[in-house]
């Protein structure tokens, strides 16, 4: 089953170290199946609880996946290789659409917050045994998730969205544990689940959010837990809707052991209402938010609610590691929070008026394309890297799909936070025209795909 490589360990270490070796020397490609367990341990002489004890070593260190039945077999993409390592050389040339982060213009000034934050710590210092999380910051995110009609629960402070999520899902599941997440996703989720010897799922979407069907079907399939995005979901733009999030509480209450991880990252940028989802009687649930989008994203700081058990348990290991996030940073959120004079309204208005521009141009042109919500359009394409390279030439340097993606069809991300909308048409053109070079063309449609994400 391995080819002409050869296994001679006997020892759970020598085994797992012996295959993780031929994987890191291209001997073992993305994808290989491993010989089931008895079948190895009969080959080596040795206990199948010893073969049971190597790949449970190499599915905690993401280098093989597990998938009950269907057995193991190597991941595609090593856990040490995040997916934001795909990257293209931005050309003197060419606009960078690529990176995903939101425009400088629209952060605030970060000068005030940081010396009222300052002389805070100046007048009482922050000291081993006290609070882990700032008074002030507690108030307003405990304010904000009860004004958006989240149940009661304890808040943590993280650095950041991910951050977060890797404590909740650390605590709560075991690797192997299968988690459900939107396809296309988050490459950095995508990255983080296997790094933590978890399994993806993955869910199809629409612009309102995951499907009811496909989200119950992963859950009925093995899934423990479930990542939902609220708004400015990343690749796509989608948010969800009211109608949505009604169709998927009634999927989440009829299994309210399933772990749900609402991703608020949006929170700040957006001016789509927010609809929960952790009111559907998931017995452990969190909402998670990060000061990134709406601050900058060198302010490492998100704040969660959840339920007591779960929100217990990721306080509770966070002080036997980092111990708490720097009040100076917690601090300086809570004053941006508090004052900072750009409204919510007039950025998630930029934004809009961005992505507006770029899906009207492309639509004028027959060109489908998502972007509900948040700093990307996503554009469905037949082939991603003619795409990229057609369009780098043109002058334009754009994600490839590959990044986001499990198993939905190919696309593009396209991040609008700095494109002015003057640029839009000369973006759009240059889309259309490499698009209208591929078969399958239908009426004024141009892109030969469907128009949905799924």
């Amino acid at each position: 089953m391995l080819g002409d490589y050869r296994i001679t360990g006997r020892r759970a270490s020598e085994i797992a170290a012996e295959i993780e070796r031929g994987v890191s020397a291209g001997q073992l490609a993305p994808g290989t199946p491993l010989p089931p367990l008895r079948d190895l341990a009969t080959e080596l002489g040795v206990n199948p609880n010893t073969v049971a004890a190597a790949y449970r070593l190499l599915r905690d260190r993401g280098v093989i996946e597990t998938a009950g039945r269907k057995g193991s077999r190597i991941r595609p993409r090593p856990a040490h290789t995040p997916r934001d390592e795909i990257r293209l050389p931005v050309p003197a040339h060419a606009r960078d659409l690529a990176d995903g982060n939101p425009d400088p213009a629209l952060l605030p000034d970060l000068t005030p917050a940081l010396a009222a934050a300052a002389e805070a710590a100046r007048r009482t210092p922050v000291r081993y045994g006290d609070p882990t999380v700032d008074p002030g910051l507690l108030a307003l995110a405990g304010a904000a998730f009860a004004e958006d009609g989240l149940p009661a629960g304890p808040i943590a402070v993280a650095s950041g969205s991910l951050d977060t999520i890797e404590r909740i899902l650390a605590t709560r599941l075991r690797p192997g544990d299968a988690v459900a997440v939107e396809d296309p996703g988050w490459g950095s989720l995508l990255d983080l689940l296997p790094a933590l010897g978890l399994r993806a799922v993955p869910v199809r979407l629409d612009d309102a959010g995951p499907l009811p069907g496909a989200l119950a079907e992963a859950l009925d399939g093995g899934a423990r837990a479930v990542v939902v995005t609220s708004r400015a979901q990343n690749p796509t733009g989608a948010a969800l809707t009211a109608g949505r999030a009604e169709e998927l509480r009634a999927v989440l209450s009829a299994r309210p052991d399933v772990l749900l991880i609402e991703d608020d990252h949006g929170h700040g940028i957006v001016d789509q209402p927010y609809h929960p989802l952790a009111d559907a009687g998931s017995r452990h649930w969190a909402v998670v938010r990060s000061a990134a989008k709406a601050y900058g994203p060198d302010l490492r700081l998100s704040v969660a609610v959840g339920d007591e058990d779960t929100v217990g348990r990721v306080l509770g290991r966070q002080r036997l590691g980092a111990g708490w996030v720097s009040h100076l940073l917690q601090q300086t959120v809570a004053e941006l929070w508090r004052t900072d004079a750009a409204p919510v309204g007039r950025v998630a208005g930029a934004y809009q008026a961005r992505r507006g521009a770029l899906i009207g141009e492309l639509a004028a042109r027959g060109v489908a394309a998502h972007g509900a919500s948040g700093l990307n359009v996503w554009v469905p394409v037949p082939d991603e890297a003619v795409a990229l390279a057609a369009l780098v030439q043109r002058g334009w340097v754009v994600a490839p799909g590959a990044r986001y993606r499990l198993q939905s069809p190919p696309g593009l991300r396209v991040t609008v936070a700095q494109l002015d909308p003057a640029e839009a048409g000369r973006l759009a053109a240059d889309l259309a025209s490499v698009l209208s070079g591929w078969h399958g063309i239908t009426g004024a449609r141009v892109d030969g795909t469907s128009s949905r994400l799924v």
